[in-house]
């Protein structure tokens, strides 16, 4: 299906990145389940905390050593989706589904201090859309694809970034939840349009931006550093990323720069549902509690009368 039978289970699935990601959900599932009570201070997790955090984690395999990763390296569109899964939707989940308790533990090392200084909304969230829009400017995607080193550490600065950008909206730790509802919703609005002048770039570009996607010997180059192969036998095998796809490349960066932005916004959207109902329902109780205050100073009062 979309040209992945071309290539063998070991090579779509990674079975052995595969396992590394099988042993940190059952350690996950470990210490927050039967091995909790070996930790001081902690507290009991939900099934959907912990079903939140599975998924993410499920999400970003596919995304950077599964099926989508391959995918990302035959057609510029799937690349877009798995930019997404990766760095837009998988960070929340990871987020939420990891408990306070852990979170305080982590955040209490001293080499997380620095860190921790540099955590203001205003610096995170230029960062994240800084390096992702940054990333996808023609030179520098076509240099990350093919330079191993460079690409690895690159998506783990986007990785921490796109932590680092979602842990104002979606902290489950009080203590560092400190901007109010109405700021988190001015933060997401302001998080959907930083990325828009990166999607209307790939979105509206006349021309093929990419070489990587178009260029048969810079893409050979970047599918062998994910599927390890020599990239002469890849070349010779499809002949360039037109063996998989009966679209052009501007098809691609269409598709993928909509598709981003789409889920982009529906997930955006969704998240400001979600800080609205926990405003609204803050207000209420806020509202609740003064009309009980109320009822019992004029309560008290009649009975100081009597």
């Amino acid at each position: 299906m979309l040209g992945l039978s071309n290539f063998s289970f070991e090579q779509i699935w990674s079975p052995i990145t595969l396992l590394v990601y099988i042993i940190i959900a059952a350690a996950y599932l470990l210490i927050t389940g039967p091995y909790r009570t070996a930790f001081a201070h902690t507290e009991p997790l939900g099934w959907r905390r912990k079903a939140l955090f599975l998924i993410g984690l499920f999400l970003f395999y596919l995304a950077q050593s599964g099926p989508l990763e391959v995918l990302a390296h035959l057609m510029f569109s799937a690349h877009m989706i798995a930019m997404t899964v990766s760095y837009i939707i998988a960070p929340p989940l990871l987020i939420l589904g990891t408990p306070a308790w852990i979170w305080r533990r982590f955040l209490s090392w001293r080499i997380m201090r620095p860190f921790r200084r540099l955590a203001h909304p205003i610096f995170t969230i230029g960062l994240f859309n800084g390096l992702f829009s940054l990333y996808h400017l023609p030179a520098i995607l076509d240099y990350v694809m093919v330079n191993y080193t460079v690409h690895t550490a690159l998506y783990a600065v986007l990785f921490i970034s796109s932590l680092a950008m979602w842990w104002p909206i979606v902290c489950p730790v009080p203590e560092y939840n400190r901007l109010s509802e109405l700021r988190k919703m001015a933060y997401i609005f302001v998080a959907g349009f930083l990325l828009t002048p990166a999607c209307a770039l790939i979105i509206f570009a006349p021309t093929s931006l990419y070489e990587t996607y178009t260029n048969p010997a810079v893409w050979s180059i970047a599918l062998a550093y994910c599927i390890p192969g020599d990239p002469a036998a890849f070349l010779e095998a499809f002949q360039g990323p037109s063996f998989f796809t009966s679209m052009t490349p501007v098809d691609h960066q269409q598709i993928g720069g909509i598709s981003m932005k789409l889920i982009q916004e529906i997930l955006y959207i969704s998240i400001l549902g979600w800080v609205f109902m926990h405003w609204f329902r803050r207000e209420k109780q806020h509202d609740q509690k003064q009309d009980d205050e109320a009822v019992i100073m004029e309560w008290r009062k009649r009975m100081n009368q009597v």
